[in-house]
């Protein structure tokens, strides 16, 4: 017989993917606010990052992929970046048509001075909270996301 209600654990899950929705939405507001002097936007300031955390130019699939997101919606924002001169393509020599994503010298800086005005920022957030417990929440959201990116798409079951 299925079953027909969530475990404690289910229930508990709910409401904390429920909370990250929240969050998520709520980081991109405040992050968007905290950059919009830089010309820039929390999906600008992202896509810079995963440019740098790649360590050498990759291909916007690729970038899509770490970020776990939308090949086109990535492609969308490095064109914005590309035309504002924060960022340049590249030939890539494994793939004609894949050109590779360069953080340009001015893309370099905005993203510094990203960086600059983050860090009171996310202190100020961080203040009173354990770093115990920010490290706990860490180890569980890798978790989950490990799980949904090794996993089947859901379905409905009957």
């Amino acid at each position: 017989m299925p079953q027909t209600k969530r475990t404690p654990a289910g229930e508990a899950l709910s409401n904390l993917i429920l909370d990250l929705f929240r969050l998520n939405s709520l980081l991109f507001t405040a992050g968007d606010r905290l950059v919009a002097g830089l010309g820039l936007t929390s999906a600008r300031w992202q896509i810079l990052g995963a440019i740098i955390a790649a360590e050498r130019p990759q291909p916007v699939a690729w970038l899509a992929r770490d970020l776990g997101a939308a090949r086109q919606n990535v492609q969308r924002i490095v064109n914005d970046l590309q035309r504002d001169g924060l960022v340049t393509f590249e030939t890539n020599p494994h793939h004609r048509r894949a050109q590779l994503v360069v953080l340009t010298g001015k893309g370099q800086q905005a993203f510094d001075a990203a960086m600059r005005l983050q860090l009171p920022w996310v202190n100020g957030l961080a203040d009173g909270l354990s770093t115990k417990d920010i490290e706990t929440v860490s180890r569980v959201v890798t978790a989950l996301r490990g799980r949904l990116e090794s996993s089947e798409e859901p379905r409905a079951r009957v």
